[in-house]
């Protein structure tokens, strides 16, 4: 078990599988930026698996990977907080993949709609808007990931409204 100098109370060690997920497997150690070393991660594999399915699948994929990545993420991020003593370790990037993938849910697997995604989903990541800041304040694991599923709404209707505007046709 591991202290904290502020915490000279032994933490829980997480187990090997919630560091690999939490970390989206180790991209989370990334400097400088992991949340948008993961954020991209996520849409590189995104279009590698999008561009061997058939259209019609792509909405039920995404919004399964979307919500495996909350059901896996949520017991992994609080694990290895609990384990680093924080409530957010940067480390932790399973709440970016899952917020990315809402983000990228039904969208067009075309470059303009995909950088679109990235950014609209970064800056209400790293801004959070109202009520983003409350979300972290939820206990534990549910606290890391809801704030950037949140975040994912608000990039898909954002991208939506340029969609329909025809910015990004």
């Amino acid at each position: 078990m591991e202290t904290t100098s502020d915490n000279p109370v032994p933490l829980p060690k997480a187990p090997l599988w919630a560091w690999m997920v939490a970390t989206q497997l180790g991209i989370g150690h990334l400097r400088p930026a992991p949340g948008t070393w993961a954020s991209a991660a996520t849409v590189g594999l995104w279009v590698a698996l999008a561009s061997s399915l058939p259209s019609e699948l792509h909405w039920p994929v995404a919004t399964g990977l979307a919500v495996a990545a909350v059901l896996a993420g949520i017991p992994a991020a609080a694990a290895v907080a609990r384990e680093r003593g924080t409530d957010d370790p940067q480390s932790v990037v399973i709440d970016e993949v899952a917020g990315q993938m809402v983000a990228l849910l039904a969208l067009p697997v075309a470059w303009k709609s995909l950088l679109v995604s990235l950014i609209l989903f970064r800056v209400f990541d790293i801004v959070k808007p109202p009520p983003l800041r409350r979300l972290e304040k939820l206990h534990g694991g549910l606290g890391i990931m809801m704030d950037d599923v949140a975040a994912g709404l608000y990039a898909r209707l954002g991208a939506e409204l340029l969609l329909r505007a025809g910015w990004l046709t």
